[in-house]
């Protein structure tokens, strides 16, 4: 496949130095010029298994102040988790970003094409990772049955957020593939849900564990297992109506209802911690939600909710792509919230003031405009739901009347690398490894999905409407979510707002455009706007075609096999 070739590193030299993933291989010392464009070097099926997984969670080889596996835009921003949070958010009601980056206002305004850098970044990362799985798979496939079940479920997950972007997209299994065919849609739907068939009771069968630990056979905390697999199936049967216009309902609600039957729990347990001395002491109650957006994710309670935990580490597993864009992105430096320590921000040194909340988002949770003034550990309880997690010092507008200055908007304060455990001093709480490089993992996949999957799945079965009621088992669902958030108890509720709900639940983790798209929010003639909707303030409807991102110029370029989404210039 030349063009995915033209933008990786060399083939079986990428190797990651420091994955934190000792169960397998220990930390690989690269040879001398392993980095060259066109060395091949010999790997162990270990450190090229390690590697399917480091192309998730860091941008290339030796960490986060290495070089990028994806040629053509910077290390930083070419991070997996990074360009799906790109493009998914900052398209939608719940965030926009004030830099100028080239790309970044296309993003905000939902006026996106072809050359688009951050969407050619995100699909060449897709694609990328799709080379190293087929590498793996061509050279390793017969090492370990569940090793390679691993590789394929993420190969199929690369594939799905290529078809859930793009729709009909390049299709290879073989690195020997120069120009491969375009899959329509369809194709992609029934290879993704045939591959996860398929590998489902080959993969470990579900268990939680925390970072560090292992099963006793050695396989640990990081790596999938079927409930990761009964996850992506249930997300994708709960889209199949946008994907192949079929709908997939019931079988959304059976895989769903496996994870939520499964040992992967919703984390419900509030953690108080009392700082000082017996004079003068004060206890601090981290809610369960919050304490999954923290440094310490992997070590407490939170980790049992982790279906697919991206890892990262101050020190082995280092990225600016990942956990660390989630936390120095939405901060600036006049953010302070941590309970104790007046003069921390995020738990890290870095604050680049750049996403924030759209108008929208904040509505979710005070729909009468009337925030309180604050810090997040302010403004929870003032909404009366733990996932209220903002900063509305009076620095910051609620309105985004310029797009281009941070403190108009509220900032998001979800993401941070404080640790739920005080430090040695009794002062605070403790520290990550590192000042800039955070220990928090990014729960890419977790088990609360499920609930809320389940919940629209069995409401979809009776109807589509907005006011299709959600009763019974998906009522309780629902009511689990919002518990869980120590949120008002709800007796009634219908389809419509179950979107809300998952904007409540899920909002700055990266699927909130799916979501709309499936709900009939996003792109044609809808009944919703939000604020910069379309480029205007106001907010106004764009053309439906952009439900679909554009294939990438390039790819048009070297391969005569493609062809453009209808709307975009052919």
């Amino acid at each position: 496949m030349k063009k995915i070739f033209n933008y990786i590193l060399p083939v079986a030299g990428l190797l990651l130095s420091g994955m934190a993933m000792t169960s397998c291989v220990n930390d690989l010392d690269l040879p001398d010029g392993a980095l060259d464009k066109h060395l091949t070097t010999e790997a162990t099926a270990e450190q090229m298994f390690n590697k399917c997984y480091a192309v998730v969670g860091v941008a290339g080889n030796n960490g986060a102040n290495g070089g990028s596996d994806v040629d053509g835009i910077d290390g930083g921003t070419s991070g997996y988790i990074r360009q799906m949070w790109n493009a998914n958010e900052l398209t939608t009601d719940e965030a926009i970003c004030c830099w100028g980056d080239d790309g970044i206002p296309q993003f905000n305004f939902n006026t996106y094409d072809a050359s688009h850098p951050m969407l050619q970044g995100f699909y060449y990362r897709l694609y990328t990772a799709i080379v190293f799985y087929n590498m793996y798979l061509e050279t390793y496939g017969d090492y370990n049955e569940m090793m390679t079940a691993e590789v394929r479920f993420l190969r199929a997950m690369a594939y799905y957020f290529l078809m859930d972007g793009w729709g009909n997209v390049p299709f290879v299994t073989s690195t020997a593939t120069d120009e491969p065919k375009q899959a329509t849609r369809a194709e992609m739907f029934e290879f993704i849900e045939s591959e996860l068939l398929e590998v489902h009771d080959k993969m470990h069968a579900p268990i939680a564990l925390k970072g560090g630990a292992n099963d006793g056979s050695g396989w640990n905390w990081g790596r999938v297992d079927q409930d990761a697999c009964n996850l992506l199936l249930a997300r994708l049967y709960l889209n199949a109506e946008v994907y192949i216009g079929q709908k997939r309902y019931a079988d959304a609600a059976r895989y769903a209802k496996m994870v939520m039957d499964g040992p992967h729990k919703l984390h419900t347990a509030d953690k108080t911690v009392t700082i000082g001395d017996d004079v003068t002491s004060n206890d601090y109650t981290f809610s369960a939600y919050r304490m999954l957006f923290m440094g310490d994710n992997d070590q407490t309670g939170a980790a049992t909710e982790a279906v697919f935990p991206v890892l990262q580490d101050g020190i082995r597993t280092t990225s600016w792509g990942t956990s660390l864009f989630m936390m120095g992105s939405t901060y600036d430096g006049d953010m302070h919230e941590s309970p104790v320590d007046a003069s921390a921000t995020n738990g890290t040194d870095q604050n680049w003031g750049g996403n924030r909340a759209r108008p929208e988002l904040i509505r979710m949770f005070f729909p009468g405009d009337d925030a309180p003034t604050g810090n997040s550990w302010v403004v929870a309880p003032a909404a009366g739901d733990d996932r209220a997690l903002f900063n509305t010092d009076g620095k910051r507008s609620l309105e985004i009347n310029n797009w281009n200055t941070f403190k108009n908007g509220f900032a998001v304060a979800k993401y941070n690398n404080f640790k739920t455990t005080p430090n040695s001093a009794g002062t605070g709480f403790e520290g990550g490894k590192n000042t800039t490089f955070p220990d928090g993992d990014f729960f890419l996949m977790r088990s609360a999905e499920a609930y809320l999957t389940y919940a629209e799945a069995l409401t979809r079965q009776n109807g589509n409407a907005d006011n299709t009621a959600v009763t019974g088992e998906a009522l309780a669902a629902v009511k689990a979510i919002r518990n869980r958030a120590h949120a008002p108890n709800v007796t009634s509720f219908t389809l419509r707002q179950l979107l809300d709900e998952w904007c409540r639940e899920f909002y700055f983790e990266g699927r909130r455009r799916i979501d709309l798209i499936r709900f009939g929010r996003y792109g044609g003639d809808t009944d919703y706007q939000w604020q910069w909707k379309g480029g205007v303030k106001e907010g106004q409807d764009f053309k439906a075609f952009r439900n679909l991102f554009a294939i990438p110029t390039n790819d048009l370029t070297v391969n005569k096999n493609l062809k453009q989404n209808e709307g975009y210039p052919q």
